[in-house]
């Protein structure tokens, strides 16, 4: 089979481009015969977080009598409530002898900035792909990352319990993979393995039942290289990834790549603009199980945690004070999606939150950029307002989450794509798009998708009554989409995207064809002009919502915007009428989710988000003001 694989690999053409390159200058021995250092990655929802929770426990970190949550490793509110693992984690086993050092990373290519400087802390990998749906955009995406960055992997096959599981045929898809992305004979011959993580069980071979992790432990230990490095030559050490304590202020983590480093030794500290900062180690840390030990010494191949470096970066290097070398910082893929970020100007501003002023929302930002390199923030001609850049929607409704969570009251506009010129031509980005869905809806999808300027690559039938479709889309085509699959699917339809390159620019995409119901005056919603305006199109509020001019309280059936009072009262007369009695019967409205209510948006809407509501609103509030919508 392997054999088969390498005669294809010749045959097919590479689609990655360059990596990052680590200190080559020392001997390359073995630093320490008993680390193992593994990233975990995989595409969103198949089984990391699980499967880390499973090594966790059958190491013995935990004491008999201790009370765990589940998904362990989702210490980020926002990843248990979603699911998904946005922020990198560290943590560390002990298997027999060796201590194995584990990062946990994000699957969505909107975090990729999270798995890029991950990656350079570890010296393998495993792949977990759900034993169902195969490898999919995210995973090809990861995969490329540690491929380039000459990374041994091993192959996990989880969720082998599911009753529609493929297990053959994934496993052939996965190879498929490796081939296409050009991976060496030596990253082709990877172990396999087949799990369920839930039920914590692992095996080599399908017919026979596994009992325990220990066949991924011991695939591990075998598989995945000791780390090389010096631990006589002079200190390298990589930070890639921050935290803080209230105690001991920022905390950089990394991976020493040469040398040793103890608690009271001077360092320097290379800095990405070049210059050298020369401090001292104050404290020093090692990962156990979840909680960081005191050390007073590491050395080569450990991952440590310092603390007593003001102002360290990602991607700077912790050297030797006497002969400081540099380390490459790891590259990051351009951001494509821009958002404008200003202060909340609305009539009920200030009401919620605590943060509001634009002083405060730079700090804010400012603060973002010290943590996540994959995102850029720039000023625009008015103080109120920042422009923000990065990988893409997710990402930035992520961060627009966590802030209001916080107490910020901000707004922000519809996301635009990233355009530049190459070879003097006009480029925009395109993305790898992926969707699952019914048989019955593939018709409806194809259509949709070609409005968007986007084209079919790939269909897959698997014969379970759900059709697999693969196109090539600009990403400003996919700006609001995903609500409307789920709406023309019912909620079926499953999408996933991946940044491809760029292409020069495809043509005008049209937006939302319909309008909004946008309030004429300020005042309280009342259940009768509610009732009255249902025909009209679908509301978006419920009675007794405070509203005011300008703001966007339903979707109009039509094209055209429809300025409507929604606070209107029924007229109270002496004559009883016939109708009297009836009682008004309201549909209930569409409740928007903030990544809906950006995907919804015009360019002359804004949303208004504070830590209780999220509104829809005009730019321009009075109505007066606003320029009419041409249709």
């Amino acid at each position: 089979m392997l054999r088969v694989l390498r005669v294809l690999r010749v045959l097919r053409v590479s689609r990655y481009t360059g990596g990052m390159s680590l200190p080559t200058a020392a001997p390359q021995e073995t630093a320490n015969a008993l680390r193992r250092n593994v990233a975990i990655i995989a595409h969103v929802d198949h089984g990391k977080t699980t499967l880390v929770d499973g090594l966790l426990h059958q190491s013995g970190i935990f004491r008999a009598n201790e009370r765990v949550a589940e998904r362990v490793m989702d210490s980020n509110e926002l990843e248990r409530e979603r699911g998904i693992t946005i922020l990198a984690k560290n943590t560390a086993v002990h298997y027999h002898e060796h201590l194995i050092n584990i990062v946990d990373t994000p699957g969505h290519a909107d975090f990729g900035g999270e798995v890029e400087r991950t990656l350079s802390m570890v010296d393998g990998v495993m792949l977990l792909v759900d034993a169902s749906e195969g490898p999919l955009p995210q995973t090809r995406f990861v995969l490329r990352k540690a491929l380039e960055q000459h990374l041994s992997p091993i192959v996990v096959i989880n969720k082998i319990d599911r009753s529609d599981a493929r297990t053959s045929v994934v496993l052939n898809e996965v190879y498929d993979l490796f081939i296409d992305l050009d991976a060496t004979e030596e990253q082709l011959d990877f172990p396999v393995l087949y799990t369920d993580a839930r039920r914590g069980t692992a095996t080599r071979d399908l017919n026979v039942p596994g009992q325990d992790f220990r066949p991924l432990f011991d695939a591990v230990i075998e598989s995945i290289p000791a780390p090389l490095g010096s631990p006589s030559a002079p200190l390298q050490a990589l930070v890639a990834n921050l935290d803080s304590s209230d105690y001991l202020g920022r905390l950089a983590i990394g991976r020493i790549f040469n040398g040793r480093v103890a608690v009271g030794q001077p360092i320097a500290v290379c800095k990405l603009d070049g210059a050298i900062q020369r401090t001292t180690v104050t404290k020093l840390y090692m990962f156990d199980g979840l909680k960081r030990i005191d050390v007073n010494e590491a050395s080569a191949g450990d991952i440590i945690c310092l603390a007593g470096i003001e102002n360290i970066m990602i991607g700077e290097t912790i050297a030797d004070a006497e002969n400081p070398i540099v380390i490459p910082p790891p590259s990051v893929d351009e951001p494509t999606v821009s958002m404008i970020f200003g202060i909340n100007t609305s009539p009920f501003a200030g009401r919620d939150g605590k943060f509001v002023t634009s002083r405060q929302l730079k700090d804010r930002l400012d603060k973002e950029l010290l943590g996540n390199v994959s995102i850029r923030v720039e000023p625009t001609e008015t103080p109120e307002q920042m422009k923000v850049i990065g990988r893409g929607e997710l990402q930035l409704s992520i961060l627009l989450e966590m802030m209001r969570r916080e107490g910020y009251e901000v707004q922000v506009s519809r996301p635009e794509i990233v355009t530049k010129e190459i070879k003097g031509v006009l480029s925009e980005p395109v993305e790898d798009l992926v969707i699952d869905v019914a048989e019955e809806f593939q018709g409806m999808v194809i259509a949709e998708v070609g409005i968007r300027r986007g084209a079919m690559t790939q269909m897959v039938n698997h014969g379970s009554g759900r059709v697999r479709l693969e196109f090539r889309i600009p990403a400003r085509g996919l700006i609001g989409f995903r609500s409307q699959l789920l709406t023309e699917t019912r909620g079926t339809g499953i999408m996933n995207h991946l940044f491809a390159g760029w292409e020069p620019w495809h043509g005008p995409i049209p937006s939302r064809p319909t309008g909004a119901l946008v309030a004429d005056r300020s005042g309280t919603a009342t259940a009768y002009a509610i009732a009255n305006l249902q025909e009209r199109g679908e509301m978006f509020l419920q009675p007794a919502t405070p509203v005011y001019e300008g703001m966007i309280v339903g979707e109009n059936s039509r094209a055209n915007d429809m300025d409507v009072n929604v606070t209107k009262e029924k007229k109270q007369t002496n004559m009883r009428a016939s109708t009297a009695d009836e009682a008004i019967r309201l549909i209930p409205p569409r409740k928007l989710s903030l990544e809906q209510a950006i995907e919804f948006i015009n360019d002359d809407e804004l949303v208004e988000i504070t830590p209780k509501t999220i509104r829809l609103r005009k730019k321009i509030l009075a109505g007066n003001m606003r320029p009419k919508k041409e249709i």
